[in-house]
């Protein structure tokens, strides 16, 4: 025969305002099998658990049901309290009449009902409790990192110093992320390599962990602890241990005319390529969309075309037939570190949830850019060397308007929240470009400046008071080309006009969004998304 303990919580006022604790009580000790129920003000409190384990000696409880806050809450606090009074911590069971009930009605009497009918469901549950009894399982003491950016490698290294292995899974050739295309960082300016590249050479010769770049995670089957994790190695058509990272089959390649995805299209590659030059590991790809000799098989040539790359790799490293591989790996834990992709801003969109811009000209304009390209203009080991220049002619920009907000905080494209780093970035690019262009004047159209983080206002406040940059408070409408100039039309909301500027050189701040494929690989790692 059951005999279960009934404990009704006031919460201070948060369930007592509502609800009739001492009637819930009182209805409670009628149940079948509830031998002792009570109400307390605050049961969570030492007076309170003492009670529970007073009632439980002294009543010979066989069950516990705690109404009262969310089990999230204090299903531990209360569960220890049983289990220090001898009882199986499992036949204690917890009512939500706060959240459940309390928080979401008014009518007292209707709350009173709904509380007592709460309760009663646990009791009946408690009734049916089995003993439960904690077991061990052998686990994996390795963790799996996906995406090989500064925020995954810092994880890398921070499991790797704890004396725990770690596999790094990166779907690019190179680790780095879009850390590594960016020319310095706020809010202190500081080098932007100079903060990774240290971090990328120690996360390759740490000893505790395995790199696997040009990879990406096939499927993940087992449960907490252990993992089995299957990655797919896509080919470089380079043998990576004849490799020695020389470059001579980079030299050798006549192909020049790719478009360099780490230069965000602005420059030119080669079909075999490293990304950048600190790239980690230094080997090289060779792209099959570019490369001569996989175009010429494509089309069913009979005589093999160029292969000058593995003429002149004294290694005998060129693998043009090397295929993909799968490998397994067993880990314990799974680290997402799979980082951001911009918005793309041109009208048409592959996500069918996000809507483009038609009206800023990006991609018919060649002066109208993105936040990330300006950044390789900027930078040193960029496409112009560190100097800003215009894409479309070369020439030193005098005159540049960078727009806030674009996609962000914007629902009718499909975005409703704010990135969180455009305004500080934004602040960040008209200070590069005073320092590059010291004539130049550099516009910003914002909608708010949100600099909530340490030294962020003072940050974008020197990007005013010191650099001169402009801001205008407002949205701009359209872009058009105007001989060499692009004509911007805009609203300044604070002096209520509109507002018509020349630009040499428009910067678009774009959204954050998340990679491609995120929702693929959420769906095989069983996360929401």
């Amino acid at each position: 025969m059951s005999r279960i303990g009934v404990f009704v919580c006031h919460c201070g006022e948060n369930i007592a305002r509502t609800v009739d604790c001492a009637a819930v009580a009182k209805r409670l000790a009628e149940l079948p099998g509830v031998a002792h129920s009570v109400d307390y003000k605050y049961m969570c409190s030492d007076p309170g658990q003492a009670l529970i384990k007073q009632a439980i000696a002294e009543k010979g409880l066989t069950g516990v049901v705690v109404a009262a806050c969310s089990p999230h809450m204090h299903e531990k606090t209360f569960r220890r309290a049983v289990s220090g009074a001898g009882m199986n911590p499992h036949f204690c069971e917890m009512a939500n009449i706060r959240e459940h009930c309390s928080w979401i009605h008014e009518d007292r009497v209707k709350a009173t009902d709904k509380a007592t009918q709460l309760a009663s469901f646990i009791v009946e549950k408690v009734k049916r409790n089995r003993p439960l009894q904690p077991i061990h399982i052998p686990i994996e003491r390795r963790a799996l990192v996906i995406g090989g950016g500064i925020a995954g490698i810092q994880a890398s290294l921070d499991i790797a110093d704890g004396n725990r292995e770690v596999v790094l899974v990166e779907k690019e050739p190179s680790i780095g992320g879009h850390m590594s295309q960016l020319s310095e960082t706020f809010p202190t300016l500081d080098c932007s390599q100079c903060i990774l590249t240290p971090r990328m050479v120690e996360t390759y010769q740490h000893e505790r962990i395995r790199l696997h770049t040009y990879s990406e995670v096939e499927s993940v089957e087992g449960y907490i602890g252990n993992f089995t994790v299957r990655i797919r190695k896509k080919s470089r058509s380079i043998d990576e241990e004849k490799c020695n990272g020389c470059g001579a089959c980079i030299q050798a390649c006549p192909n020049r005319k790719s478009p360099n995805e780490f230069d965000t299209g602005l420059g030119k590659r080669t079909s075999v390529y490293v990304p950048f030059p600190q790239a980690v590991p230094n080997i090289p790809v060779i792209d099959r969309a570019s490369c001569l000799f996989f175009r010429g098989r494509a089309k069913g040539a009979k005589k093999d075309v160029c292969k000058k790359c593995e003429a002149a790799c004294g290694k005998g490293a060129i693998a043009f037939d090397r295929e993909d591989r799968i490998i397994e790996e067993k880990v314990g834990a799974i680290i997402i570190a799979t980082g951001y992709q911009l918005y793309s801003i041109g009208k048409e969109q592959a996500n069918s949830a996000f809507k483009g811009y038609g009206e800023y000209g990006y991609g018919t304009i060649p002066d109208v850019i993105d936040g990330l390209q300006f950044e390789r203009l900027a930078s040193a080991s960029g496409p112009t060397a560190g100097k800003i220049l215009r894409p479309s002619d070369g020439k030193e920009p005098k005159r540049i308007i960078f727009l806030q907000c674009i996609g962000s905080r914007d629902p009718a494209k499909g975005i409703q929240f704010c990135s969180k780093i455009c305004c500080m970035y934004v602040a960040k690019h008209t200070m590069l470009y005073k320092h590059k262009v010291h004539g130049g004047q550099a516009t910003v159209f914002f909608m708010d400046i949100r600099a909530a983080g340490k030294g962020y206002d003072e940050f974008s406040r020197r990007a005013i008071e010191e650099d001169g940059a402009r801001y205008i408070r407002g949205r701009v409408s359209k872009l058009e080309r105007d001989g060499e100039a692009i004509k911007v039309y805009g609203y300044d909301t604070l002096n209520g006009a509109p507002v018509v500027m020349d630009a040499d050189m428009v910067v678009l701040a774009t959204a954050m969004v998340p990679q491609t494929g995120i929702s693929t690989l959420a769906q095989k790692l069983s996360v929401s998304y």
